[in-house]
């Protein structure tokens, strides 16, 4: 498919992108397309020299706003100075990337509101440490907070430590986010009566981690009401590490905590440990989840007159794992319930004093899934409609659903082959790595992001996949060449039309004569800079197909589909098998190539 070609005399040849132009003629027999050509670096000739000297210096870390901007990379901005006075009554509406570091310590009374703070940004950084410290009746309100973000790094470190009274109420906070990184850490420290609420907090949320680190500790009578946390969302991991730790008279509510979620990872480590009359709820914890982990480790070990109760919690179809060791070891007095709970349980050093399981479900996954599913429905309902497929759909007036098929990843260039090759890219080089992007502490979403991408681009490649990540065009040229031979195509989805609505699939045409073929598929990373992971599996077939509107049957756009044949190596809790209802090696398994998303095969 054809969708535009770059002219070479258009483009200064000292560019990256004149460079880039003279490699792949050089290499490739068929022309470059214009969507590749466009994610070349936009650095002038000036600019590309400029940055080449300071990689060679390892000084790029001391220009990093500078080259952020001109080469168009994905950086976090720096904290800028400390935003500590207010009025009695702050509003902060429609505010992005402050510092409040110090905010309202001390602070007597008064309410401080973040309505639609952050909404819609782009890689927003936010740092709340110390806020409200030492305050007294004091009133803190998120609501709408950072909603449709997309790569969002919140900090909130000894947030209302030591403070009397008030409340914290996070309402729609960080709803639909892509990518969330939230950290809360000794948040509420030996506090005194201070009440926090999370309503529909990370609601559909996308990928992202949450650590509660010392939440609560040494507070005195705390509540705290998780409602609705992380419900709809996909594969959200929630770390809480000493909350209520030493606590005094804590009430801690989780309802529909992880509700309808795909895969949630969630680890309670010494979680309320020695505390003294604590009440833990957990009411449809993970409730209709697809598969899930939660590890409670030493869950209320040496406390004392602990009330725990869980509610129809884990009743999730394909099913997860729950692991408990050393709950309520130690513990004086310790009241356990369980009523209505899930399967796939380990209980290691348990209490065995006032424990009392009811209505205890040790049925099949299968079983599980069949309870659960609603006319069929449920059991694929989060798996979005139309992003897997069977071959047989590609077919002229097929109508089906289309995924958001839209790229969600920050937008970011390449860089020129010679600047990333003088960058450290090794999870035992990481530290270089964060010290050029600014990546701050282990925990930060940059951290993050260069760790998990690092480690991904190391792992061993799968049975019969051959796997390279790449950080330049060139480098990209490089790995398709030694897979297909020169004589290759580049191909995407044209646009976005008909995302999230349904089509009509029009004339399609097999690549190779729809024969099984070699591809090489390459999938966007996230990393400051443009990064795919490109691998090639056995077995496929690709199309291209001519997508309609499904009423006017007028064409819309142009797609590109790729054909898994051999499934037998994917997961049993593969979305596609959720889907479609099938298992490893049973179904061949289609799907469409995303926004920015390509796939290589030779030439017919």
């Amino acid at each position: 498919m054809q969708v535009g070609f770059a002219v070479a005399g258009e483009t200064n040849p000292f560019t990256p992108k004149g460079y880039l132009m003279r490699y792949w003629k050089k290499q490739i027999s068929n022309d470059l397309p214009e969507f590749l050509l466009n994610k070349a670096s936009p650095l002038t000739a000036a600019e590309y020299a400029a940055f080449s000297k300071l990689a060679d210096q390892n000084s790029l870390s001391t220009h990093l706003p500078d080259f952020c901007s001109k080469a168009n990379l994905l950086c976090f901005p720096d904290l800028s100075p400390s935003l500590e006075k207010h009025g009695d009554n702050a509003n902060f509406a429609a505010y992005s990337g402050k510092n409040f570091t110090n905010y309202g310590t001390d602070r007597l009374g008064g309410v401080d509101a973040f309505r639609s703070y952050s909404d819609e940004g782009n890689v927003i950084a936010d740092s709340f440490r110390r806020y409200s410290r030492d305050s007294t009746g004091h009133k803190d309100k998120f609501t709408t907070y950072a909603t449709d973000g997309n790569v969002v790094d919140q900090s909130f470190n000894t947030y209302g430590t030591t403070a009397t009274g008030g409340e914290g109420e996070f309402s729609s906070y960080n709803a639909k986010v892509n990518v969330p990184n939230l950290r809360f850490t000794a948040y509420s420290d030996s506090s005194n009566g201070r009440e926090q609420s999370f309503a529909e907090y990370t609601k559909e949320a996308n990928a992202g981690d949450q650590s509660f680190t010392s939440y609560g500790k040494n507070g005195n009578g705390a509540a705290n009401d998780f409602s609705g946390y992380g419900e709809d969302s996909n594969v959200m991991g929630s770390t809480f590490n000493n909350y209520g730790a030493s606590g005094n008279g804590a009430n801690d509510t989780f309802t529909s905590y992880g509700t309808d979620t795909n895969n949630p990872v969630n680890t309670f480590k010494n979680y309320g440990a020695s505390g003294n009359a604590a009440t833990d709820t957990f009411k449809n914890y993970r409730d209709k989840s697809n598969v899930g982990a939660d590890d409670f480790q030493s869950y209320a070990k040496n406390s004392n007159a602990a009330k725990l109760d869980f509610v129809n919690y884990g009743k999730s179809f394909n099913e997860g794992t729950d692991k408990f060791t050393g709950y309520g070891k130690d513990a004086t007095g310790p009241e356990v319930d369980f009523k209505i709970y899930g399967v796939n349980n380990t209980f290691k050093e348990y209490a065995k004093q006032g424990v009392k399981f009811a209505r205890y479900i040790n049925e099949s996954s299968a079983a599980m899934a069949a309870s659960l599913a609603v006319k069929g429905k449920m059991v694929n309902k989060w798996v979005e409609p139309g992003k897997f497929f069977r071959e047989e759909m590609l077919k002229s007036g097929t109508i089906m659903p289309m995924p958001d098929i839209r790229d969600k990843m920050p937008k970011r260039s390449f860089l020129p082959r010679v600047i990333v090759s003088k960058l450290p890219f090794s999870t035992s080089k990481i530290g270089d790595l964060k010290g050029i992007f600014h990546a701050g502490e282990d925990s930060s979403s940059m951290s993050t992001m260069l760790k998990d991408t690092l480690s991904e681009c190391e792992r061993a490649p799968s049975p019969g996949e051959t796997k390279r990540c790449v950080a330049s065009i060139e480098d990209m040229i490089d790995f398709s060449t030694s897979v297909l031979g020169r004589n290759v195509v580049v191909r995407s989805t044209e646009n976005t039309q008909g995302h999230n609505n349904n089509i009509m699939i029009g004339q399609v045409k097999g690549i190779n004569g729809g024969k099984v073929t070699k591809s090489v598929s390459c999938h966007q990373s996230l990393f400051p800079y443009m990064l795919y992971y490109c691998h090639s599996v056995p077995k496929v077939r690709v199309y291209e197909a001519d997508i309609l509107d499904s009423k006017s049957k007028a064409k819309i756009n142009h797609g590109v589909a790729i054909c898994h044949l051999d499934t037998s190596t994917w997961s049993a809790g593969h979305g596609a098998f959720v889907a479609l209802g099938s298992s490893p090696g049973k179904i061949e398994v289609c799907h469409w190539i995303f926004e920015n998303d390509m796939t290589w095969a030779t030439a017919d």
